[in-house]
C-alpha cells in the first residue's frame, strides 16, 4: 500500500507528463498550421505576382481608356473570387487548428479528472471520519472547475464559427457588389 506522499508524487509525475504531451500535441499541431498558413500565403504572392504581370502587360496593350476600363473592371470578379477563395483557405486552417488543439485539450482534461478523482478517492479511503463534506466539497470544486474549461473550449468553438461565417458574409457581399459593378459583355456590346 502506498503512503499519501509516494501517492501525491506518483501522481504529480504523471501529471507532469500529461502536460508534456499535451504541450507537445499542441505544439505539433500549431506548426503544422503555421506551415499551411505560410504554403497559402506563398502560393497566394506567387499567383497574384503572376497575374498582376499579366494584367499589368493587358492593360498596356489598351488601345484606348474604353478599353482599358473594360480590361480594369473585367479583373473585379476573378479578383474577387480569388480573395474568396483565400479567406475560405485561411477559415479552414484556422477551423482545423482550432478542432485540434480543442480535441487535444479536452482529452487532456478529461484525463485529468479522471486521475486527480481517482487519487482523492485512494487518498481518502483512509481518511478519518466527519471529512466526507470536506472531500464532497473537493470534489465539487474540480467538477465545476471541469465544468468550466468546457465551457471555454465551448466558447473558443463559437467564436471560430461565428468569424467564418462573417468572414463568409463579407466575401460574398465583396464578390456580390464585384457583380453589379463589372459590365456584363452583353451590356458593353449595346
Amino acid at each position: 500500500m502506498f503512503s499519501v506522499p509516494e501517492q501525491f508524487s506518483a501522481a504529480t509525475k504523471a501529471n507532469l507528463d500529461a502536460q508534456f504531451a499535451l504541450f507537445s500535441t499542441i505544439s505539433a499541431k500549431t506548426l503544422e498550421s503555421v506551415e499551411k498558413l505560410a504554403e497559402l500565403n506563398l502560393n497566394a504572392v506567387k499567383s497574384t505576382l503572376e497575374e498582376a504581370t499579366a494584367t499589368t502587360r493587358q492593360l498596356l496593350s489598351a488601345k484606348d481608356a474604353q478599353e482599358f476600363i473594360q480590361l480594369s473592371s473585367a479583373q473585379l470578379q476573378p479578383n474577387a473570387e480569388k480573395f474568396l477563395s483565400y479567406s475560405r483557405h485561411l477559415g479552414n486552417i484556422a477551423s482545423s487548428a482550432q478542432a485540434e488543439l480543442s480535441r487535444a485539450t479536452e482529452i487532456q482534461l478529461n484525463e485529468n479528472k479522471r486521475k486527480v478523482v481517482s487519487l482523492l478517492e485512494d487518498v481518502t479511503k483512509d481518511a478519518p471520519a466527519g471529512t466526507e463534506q470536506i472531500v464532497a466539497a473537493i470534489k465539487t470544486a474540480i467538477n465545476n472547475s471541469h465544468a468550466s474549461l468546457e465551457q471555454i473550449n465551448k466558447s473558443g468553438k463559437q467564436t471560430v464559427e461565428a468569424l467564418e461565417a462573417n468572414l463568409n458574409t463579407v466575401v460574398t457581399q465583396l464578390v456580390q457588389a464585384s457583380e453589379k459593378a463589372i459590365p456584363t459583355k452583353a451590356s458593353t456590346k449595346k
